[in-house]
């Protein structure tokens, strides 16, 4: 069995796939220099929570790859050896608490309610694939690591600690 790289989705879907508009003006999507200055600084990788919890995995013992684009879905740490990845979500692009949220978007909704919940699709297809592969799927929310670290952190290394005994 090869490598599922990024670009490889699955063919099949089990749900009809959610296409999401282009964002532009042409479209009737409009944005103001100030949020498209605001967006332009979210980061997509190396966000703090990340670099927090390599850290404190490094400091563990354990070695990874980052961003690693071999996998599909590039997840933000992979540990080839273990059969193991994790994926550290932002609660606004993956969709956290989504049903309640969607009600509360008030500008461009056509673009940002597709958009979100195409990202979600996604990350249940991207999930489906890795676990097929034999890997262990983690994801966490950006704001549990922030607060809680250690329990996350404690949920990988128990899983960690269970395949290195396996050896």
């Amino acid at each position: 069995m090869g490598f599922l790289l990024s670009y490889d989705m699955p063919k099949k879907y089990t749900k009809e796939r959610i296409k999401v508009p282009r964002f532009n003006e042409e479209s009737g999507f409009y944005t103001t220099p100030e949020r498209s200055k605001i967006m332009g600084k979210i980061r997509g990788k190396n966000t703090k929570p990340e670099l927090a919890f390599r850290k404190a995995l490094w400091q563990s013992g354990y070695r990874y790859r980052i961003d690693y684009k071999k996998l599909i879905g590039k997840p933000d740490i992979a540990l080839k050896k273990y059969k193991t990845v994790i994926f550290i979500d932002g609660e606004f692009w993956h969709g956290y608490n989504w049903e309640e949220r969607k009600l509360k978007i008030k500008t461009n909704r056509e673009f940002w309610i597709p958009k979100i919940e195409r990202n979600i699709q996604r990350d249940e297809e991207v999930n489906a694939a890795l676990e097929e592969m034999g890997y262990k799927v983690f994801r966490f929310w950006e704001t549990d690591v922030k607060k809680n670290l250690d329990q996350c952190l404690g949920k990988v290394l128990t899983h960690l600690d269970k395949v290195k005994a396996a050896f």
